[in-house]
């Protein structure tokens, strides 16, 4: 504390530091959606105008990844470190219930309240002056847990749940998520036909305008394009009518959801213009994990939410489907406008990378700081590989971790300890395993993951003892 006192001290006093202000930061994280669901990532239905602008305004990373379900990506936004670190590998709900019982493998103990001990960003930016802003999704802890005792002065609608009972005003109600009465708190005063995320949009913009001349920090945590899949009925009979055979995008309902988040990305960003801000205001857009590929009854609709394509499978999975995700940052005077940068990142690195942005250096963790890749969007980070941790069950996968190591990949399932083989440039699709072709990569790749699990003190699944296995059940999960 006192190294960052004198730090302030220092640029306070120094001419010039003291006359360029840090810059406010938007992060506006979507939930949910998945890699090609953007125009300027290959969608083919949904309609994103506006964010597909801000892309051109930005740097956007074709390889960025995230952990394969929400809560764990969160955590290492906060924190900068990886959710197997942390132990914080599956969403709050799946961590306090302990995963099924009636599986070859018992989930690997987790914890679902990112303790106070660790740092967070908004602790660092409040410390050095900002505003800052959690309006949206939380889903890090309970009450004791919420973004006010984490760093935030501000907290609109974040509490420990993952979703809400619906978009619709008064966004409360039970019976989609069991017998619990949901509701997002702080969103009072609205009326009937208000919409959940336009009312977070409204929210955040009076955030910015409440801050007057101090840096913010605005976390904008969207619930959409997350189930449930509701949307604006104008907006849902004009993609209808452009659904056709052959798209890749099949969900008229989740293409309007879509739409009407671009929508207030563009408000939001308008906003930032207006005020004149824009130009002294880092913009981050990502998404939390893959798209959701299970189905919905929207509307009537029982179909898959979206389809990850050319990527394989979803949320929940370690294929890419289910781990990487959109990314763009947009920081005036650092990044090159309209850049593409193709060098595998992933969230936990923002910490570091927004850090630099107010001027503030980082605690020891795990990301890197991606300024340079802004700057020089051919360039290439000093990090041999990127791993990830899921020792959980979901629809898409049993217990699984997996290694990036530039264009090769590696899985690791512990139901059966198979392992399957990938190389990305020549198969994006993850259909070709060429682990029986390459057993030495295989090896190599494998004592890097094991040794990196063991590193970081990542939690395993271990055997169940109740489990009797049904003779003829079939297998593949997660294919």
């Amino acid at each position: 504390m006192k190294l960052l006192t004198a730090f302030f001290l220092l640029v306070a006093c120094h001419p010039i530091l003291a006359a360029t202000p840090p810059p406010n930061i938007l992060f506006i994280l979507a939930d949910d959606m998945g890699w090609s669901d953007l125009g300027c990532y290959g969608a083919d239905l949904h309609e994103t105008p506006r964010i597909d602008q801000l892309a051109r305004e930005s740097v956007r990373f074709t390889n960025a990844y995230a952990m394969s379900v929400c809560s764990p990506t969160r955590a290492t936004l906060m924190t900068g470190k990886h959710a197997a670190r942390l132990r914080f590998t599956i969403w709050a709900e799946g961590a306090e219930q302990g995963g099924p019982k009636n599986r070859k493998l018992r989930d690997a103990p987790a914890i679902w309240n990112l303790p106070h001990e660790e740092v967070t960003i908004a602790e660092r930016l409040r410390e050095a002056g900002y505003l800052t802003a959690l309006v949206g999704k939380w889903h890090l802890g309970d009450w004791l847990h919420y973004p006010e005792s984490q760093g935030f002065d501000i907290n609109i609608g974040g509490t420990n749940w993952g979703a809400p009972q619906t978009f619709w005003w008064p966004y409360s109600g039970s019976g989609r998520f069991g017998d619990e009465f949901r509701y997002v708190p702080h969103l009072e005063y609205g009326k009937p036909g208000e919409y959940l995320t336009d009312r977070l949009t409204d929210e955040a913009i009076k955030v910015i305008d409440h801050a007057g001349d101090q840096p913010f920090f605005v976390y904008l945590a969207h619930h959409s394009v997350h189930t449930p899949i509701e949307a604006k009925e104008a907006d849902v009979t004009h993609f209808d009518a452009k659904l056709k055979p052959g798209m890749n995008h099949q969900h008229g309902v989740y293409a309007a959801m879509m739409k009407n988040l671009d929508d207030d990305v563009g408000r939001i960003l308008d906003h930032l213009k207006e005020r004149g801000l824009d130009q002294n205001t880092v913009v981050v857009f990502a998404s939390d994990n893959g798209g959701y590929v299970g189905p919905d009854k929207a509307g009537g609709r029982d179909m898959p939410v979206t389809n990850n394509a050319p990527l394989r499978s979803g949320k929940g999975s370690l294929y890419e489907g289910g781990i990487r995700v959109p990314l763009m940052i947009r920081w005036p005077g650092v990044s090159q406008a309209g850049g593409t940068c193709d060098e595998p990142v992933v969230t936990m690195d923002l910490y570091n990378t927004l850090l630099n942005a107010a001027k503030l250096p980082a605690p020891p963790n795990d990301g890197l700081d991606l300024s340079p890749l802004l700057k020089e969007p051919g360039g290439k980070l000093d990090r041999p590989a990127l791993y990830f941790h899921y020792p959980h069950y979901y629809a898409t996968t049993t217990p699984v971790s997996a290694i990036r190591e530039r264009d090769w990949k590696l899985l690791e399932f512990f139901e059966d300890d198979h392992a399957e083989l990938y190389h990305l440039s020549e198969d994006l699709a993850e259909q070709h395993d060429l682990a029986k072709e390459i057993p030495d990569k295989v090896k190599e790749l494998r004592e890097r993951l094991h040794a990196w699990r063991e590193s970081v003190g990542a939690a395993l699944p271990v055997a169940n003892p109740d489990f009797r296995e049904r003779k003829g059940k079939a297998g593949g999960v997660g294919r």
